[in-house]
């Protein structure tokens, strides 16, 4: 390096520095529209819960992240992709309880065509994508989505599917191949890649899809079946065979990623093995440090039981058997410094002070020793007020269905959460996900890192993986050679 360039370096250095402690703020969008009632979003959730490869991982996808799980803006995280060819956008919830990317496509029965999220609606046109594709009954891809029940075949012998909820609503379609459009990171550089992929077509929707209040153009399943995106797309060797997110409460908006953000605090607990979903076993639960009395069976996982992790559900529901002990337990420690109510089946508290100061904060313990520990605003919502004093309600449910609890967005919100699919493990840690992370481009092999969210119009990393590394020597050998003291490696 040229003599002349230190001072640019010693700078960059300072900079360097200052970002890997303080983060980089990303710009992201927020939900704007009405809210509607508790009971209305637990029957929302509800009704969604009817439906509820291997190879050397190339490099990490950023998509942005917008909405906000705020009941008061009807909770929802969604992002948005990029299909066909010429490449159209479409707006996708964010959903770890399914497997499949599916959008709405033209024609359509019942698919809204305006939005309360303030967002313009799309509708894919296969005949207008010079790359699109049917997938026939006899295709190897239509039998591996038989297998786990998410198609069906029609006398046309074209490969359908559809997707029904506990309420009556749902969507049917045909499954398409056509070209999903990424700004990949690999090695220390971005590249623009395209890759075929399997989705759902819809051509029908029916019940709460169809209303507009909360309408997106499809679902994006983040599920682990052969059928979901980040199994094509790590099968392909294009990404790592994991994703993670960092759902932001404050502001809504967030971060999503194909690849492992990395993070020291992050706590691991291993996925349940053989389920269709993103089952971990929870094993208590504890209240200001205090394990309550729950029998661990209420948490076994069978015939589709036990807890499952769901970025699709906007509240946290628990089994029966460990409602009442946890309620019980709030209460207890909050007696003296709320008013207890209950309206329209919610436990709520008239509060007139911080809710951070009075509420105890709460511990879901899990196996492996990790434990998710949760803020009264991780296990709270506010309604309203009554005569100055803030309505406050538990924002977990009681489940319908016996043995099933499920972390929704309430809890997955303002934490790192990290599906690392090659080693059947979910991991989390406490974060502000307005501030930037870094991601693993890969899982095996030397650890490379760029910093998510941080890509300019012309798709180049602002930190490359390559430079931020040698940078890093850089600053600590400088700081050796003028302070005496040679920096832990951060």
């Amino acid at each position: 390096m040229p003599p002349a360039n230190i001072p640019v370096v010693v700078a960059a250095c300072l900079v360097l520095l200052v970002s890997v402690v303080g983060g980089v703020t990303l710009t992201l969008e927020k939900a704007n529209h009405e809210g509607v009632e508790l009971s209305r979003l637990r029957d929302l959730d509800r009704a969604r819960h009817g439906r509820i490869l291997q190879q050397r991982p190339a490099g990490v996808v950023d998509f942005p992240v917008e909405g906000t799980y705020d009941p008061y803006l009807v909770g929802l995280y969604f992002t948005r992709v990029k299909l066909g060819n010429p490449p159209k956008e479409f707006y996708v919830q964010i959903d770890t309880g399914s497997d499949v990317l599916w959008v709405s496509c033209t024609p359509c029965s019942g698919c809204p065509t305006s939005s309360g999220l303030q967002i313009q609606l799309e509708f894919f046109d296969p005949s207008s994508s010079s790359t699109a594709g049917l997938i026939s009954c006899s295709d190897r891809r239509c039998a591996v989505g038989e297998q786990s029940g998410d198609s069906i075949c029609s006398s046309k012998n074209q490969c359908g599917y559809t997707f029904q909820y506990g309420d009556g609503s749902g969507t049917s379609g045909y499954y398409l191949s056509d070209y999903m459009y990424l700004d990949t990171v690999v090695g220390n550089s971005v590249t623009n890649t395209s890759a075929p992929v399997v989705f759902g077509c819809s051509t029908s929707q029916t019940g709460d899809l169809t209303k507009p209040d909360r309408a997106v153009d499809g679902i994006f399943g983040f599920g682990q079946q052969a059928l979901s995106v980040i199994s094509q797309l790590s099968s392909q060797g294009i990404t790592p065979n994991a994703f993670s997110h960092c759902l932001n409460g404050g502001n809504g908006g967030g971060i999503l990623v194909l690849g492992q953000i990395v993070e020291p605090n992050l706590v691991y607990t291993p996925l349940v093995p053989s389920q269709p979903h993103y089952n971990v076993n929870l094993q208590s639960i504890s209240v200001n440090g205090q394990t309550l009395p729950i029998d661990s069976s209420a948490f076994s996982t069978s015939n589709n039981g036990g807890t499952i992790i769901d970025s699709g559900t906007t509240l946290a529901y628990l089994a029966e058997e460990a409602y009442d002990p946890f309620v019980n337990a709030i209460m207890q420690t909050v007696s003296q410094y709320v008013r207890p109510l209950f309206t329209k089946g919610n436990q709520c508290y008239l509060a007139t002070s911080s809710v951070s100061e009075i509420f105890p904060p709460v511990s879901l313990n899990f196996a492996g020793g990790a434990s998710m520990v949760l803020r009264p605003e991780d296990y709270l919502l506010q309604q309203n007020s009554i005569g100055g004093a803030a309505v406050w309600c538990i924002g977990f449910q009681k489940t319908q269905s016996k043995g099933i609890t499920i972390l929704g967005d309430i809890v997955l919100k303002d934490k790192i959460v990290v599906y690392d699919l090659a080693n059947q493990r979910i991991g989390w840690a406490n974060y502000d996900c307005s501030s930037s992370v870094n991601v693993s481009t890969s899982s095996t092999g030397p650890t490379e890192f760029v910093n998510a969210g941080q890509f300019d119009n012309n798709s180049s990393a602002h930190y490359k993986p390559s430079n931020l590394l040698l940078s890093m020597v850089i600053c600590l050998l400088l700081h050796r050679t003028f302070f005496g003291v040679l920096l832990p490696f951060l």
